[in-house]
């Protein structure tokens, strides 16, 4: 890719995702095989003013050696020095920055799923509760690479395949627009009126009706729904995903009942899961199934009390720009600003307005997102006597 191009994303990422504020110390998690983009954003914080980047890079390779060879019993234990780091981040207020797109997506695909359910690295427990302290500015945002563009465009060569990536993603960041930020202030506008509209209405529930799929999704009386990014404890704006076209709330944990489909794959542990399909009783995922990867799947909501249970619920329509390119793209980032997706595990207490319901919201050391919404599944916002007003249709707002 053209320098231009990755230092304009750089930008992007630094200036409107993270918003690296003068003196801040910034966390940067990257992989091996995204070095240009990584330099180009550590280049950019420093013009922003850091006062140091900390680059921590993850290899793929690494992790599959461990599933490997590591005596079993040692898998889930993580060094004290990493959980002290990301408390630290935390405490001192830091930036944080995510680069996704998995270098080698299937590289755990065929190890024992148990095995690889027990080591969660790079993803740390204390991460969640540095988020929900709102104590930094973090975002979490793509960088093309050769072995995700091959997931995503099999039929290509690997030249062919990271320049159609690249495109896609150039369109879906909004990069082909003369002024970026400018567009996705504008986009954001819409997002903003849609989630107060939404709210406005201060539904007791939601209900998701299509192929494989009818659930409700209870809410909390203070149920706050968020789009377009968020401010953190220091009155920081950023956004929190590059791209956002969500918006999400916290359901309440214990309400949630029915059957879903999910209408895309989902990458998890190095496994691709495809055709799940998760049956709800009373808030917990008592049935889960799938045409491929069920048991990576399983493993995951086992993990503690919590993971069983839905933290997120966000709402995604069919204006923005990854739906409409209509193509799977392995990532969790770009996949679940495609449509509608649940979150098992971890809520985010800062979209609950009251102590009361906050302290009710569901706590987990993981977040696993899932879509469900498609232009075939209708969502409705429901009200305490079960009056429905319909929110999605054919992936278009209704409110």
């Amino acid at each position: 890719m053209d320098t231009t191009t990755l230092d304009r994303l750089a930008e992007l990422i630094v200036a409107y995702g993270a918003n690296v504020q003068p003196g801040q110390i910034v966390s940067l998690g990257s992989d091996l095989g995204k070095e240009d983009l990584t330099r180009r954003v550590v280049a950019s914080a420093y013009r922003h003013g850091a006062k140091f980047v900390d680059v921590v890079y993850q290899d793929p390779y690494i992790k599959r050696i461990r599933s490997l060879e590591a005596e079993e019993e040692t898998l889930p234990f993580v060094p004290s020095w990493y959980r002290e780091r990301m408390l630290a981040i935390g405490e001192q207020h830091c930036a944080m920055i995510r680069l996704e797109g998995a270098t080698e997506p299937d590289i755990l695909a065929d190890l024992d799923p148990a095995r690889v359910a027990l080591d969660h690295l790079p993803r740390l427990k204390e991460s969640f509760q540095v988020v929900a302290d709102q104590t930094t500015n973090w975002t979490v945002a793509p960088c093309p690479n050769p072995g995700w563009a091959r997931k995503v465009f099999p039929d290509l060569g690997e030249e062919e395949a990271l320049a159609a990536l690249w495109a896609d993603m150039i369109h879906i960041l909004r990069l082909d627009e003369e002024d970026a930020v400018a567009a996705w202030e504008k986009r954001n506008e819409l997002l903003v009126a849609k989630a107060a509209a939404v709210q406005e209405r201060s539904f007791d529930g939601l209900r998701f009706r299509g192929p494989g799929t009818d659930l409700t999704v209870g809410l909390f009386p203070s149920s706050r729904w968020i789009s377009a990014g968020l401010e953190n404890a220091d009155g920081i704006r950023h956004a929190a995903n590059v791209p956002s076209e969500e918006m999400f709330t916290t359901p309440d944990p214990a309400r949630v009942d029915g059957h879903v489909a999910a209408t895309r794959p989902l990458l998890l542990q190095g496994t691709v899961i495809e055709g799940i399909r998760v049956r709800f009783e009373a808030g917990r995922a008592v049935q889960i199934d799938a045409e491929v990867g069920a048991e990576v799947l399983r493993r995951a909501v086992e993990k503690d009390d919590g993971a069983s249970r839905i933290g997120e619920v966000a709402l995604v329509d069919g204006s923005g720009r990854i739906g409409p390119m209509g193509r799977i793209y392995f990532d969790t980032l770009i996949d679940e600003n495609a449509a509608s997706h649940l979150a098992l595990g971890a809520a985010y207490p800062f979209a609950v307005g009251d102590d009361a319901d906050r302290e009710r919201a569901n706590v987990s050391e993981t977040h696993v997102d899932f879509m469900i919404g498609s232009p075939e599944v209708e969502v409705d916002g429901l009200a305490a006597d079960g009056a429905a007003t319909p929110l999605l249709r054919g992936g278009a707002w209704q409110v």
